[in-house]
């Protein structure tokens, strides 16, 4: 079990530090057309500026033959179709750009690369929409998500594998639910030196033979190929590394419910550094 974490540990190095260099690499083109692309939408209003005031000089053209071609030409660029669709092409790809440029910050976010083995502080709630933003296609199809966000405060934790932690949980509460649209609650609570994370989903539930098996390493009921059986273990020896505690309530039909309740302050092992207060995150 130990060296199973120590494999999905490293792992997870390895794919935050994928994620972070993917996002890096992006980051730097979507930034390019970004500001190409504000000065297209200025050089665009330029245009039309000139076609209304060309449109407005058309009536004084006196010859017969010059307004009649450039009458024949408005009609065969559908002129008028143009300036009301062309606005639109423009603000809908800016609201691409702009979805690809939070899906990158959200990876970056994600992966925390920069000292992603360290012990920081993070703002949960962040972590959980960042996490969100990048399993959507996986949860968006199957349910509506609830958030129930209490003021909680900052935690002392490994950001990247608390994120891996919420994204098993999401993805796992989005397998679970049927054909019928269901629903994802997530909730977070202030318990005093510590905080609690629910996510619970009205998916199939879990049966009382399995409920036991479930934190095992390779257990899973998902057909071959479709699961490792890896997710629920490493996610409970994140957690159990954290201090903090995993509890599953599910029964057949009626859903599942995970209580993760983590400790504010981290007590570092020996050897081990402690985050350093000014890198404390903001709410």
């Amino acid at each position: 079990m130990a060296q199973e974490q120590l494999m999905q540990s490293e792992k997870l190095a390895s794919i935050g530090q994928l994620a972070a260099g993917v996002a890096h690499e992006i980051n730097n083109p979507i930034g390019y057309i970004f500001s190409n692309f504000n000065t297209l939408t200025n050089y665009i209003d330029s245009l039309f500026d000139m076609l209304t005031a060309y449109e407005g000089a058309e009536p004084a053209v006196k010859d017969a033959a010059t307004r009649a071609s450039l009458e024949a030409m408005r009609e065969k660029v559908e002129l008028d179709f143009l300036k009301e669709d062309i606005p639109v092409l423009m603000s809908e790809s800016k609201e691409g750009i702009v979805r690809v440029r939070k899906i990158v910050q959200d990876l970056k976010d994600f992966s925390r690369v920069h000292g992603s083995q360290d012990w920081q502080w993070a703002n949960l709630h962040q972590g959980i929409d960042s996490t969100l933003n990048i399993v959507s296609n996986e949860v968006k199809y199957k349910a509506d998500v609830v958030k129930q966000y209490g003021e909680i405060p900052d935690i002392e934790c490994l950001p990247s594998q608390i994120n891996q932690v919420v994204m098993n949980m999401l993805v796992n509460a989005a397998h679970a639910i049927g054909s019928e649209r269901g629903t994802i609650t997530i909730r977070t609570e202030p318990l005093g030196e510590r905080v609690l994370l629910e996510i619970s989903d009205t998916g199939s539930g879990i049966s009382k033979e399995n409920l036991s098996r479930i934190f095992d390493p390779f257990f899973t009921t998902k057909p071959v190929g479709q699961g490792t059986g890896l997710g629920l273990s490493l996610s409970y020896g994140i957690i159990q590394k954290h201090n903090g505690q995993i509890e599953v309530d599910s029964e057949p039909g009626r859903g599942t419910r995970f209580r993760i309740v983590l400790p504010v302050n981290h007590v570092p092992a020996e050897g081990e550094e402690a985050a350093k207060p000014q890198e404390a995150a903001t709410s």
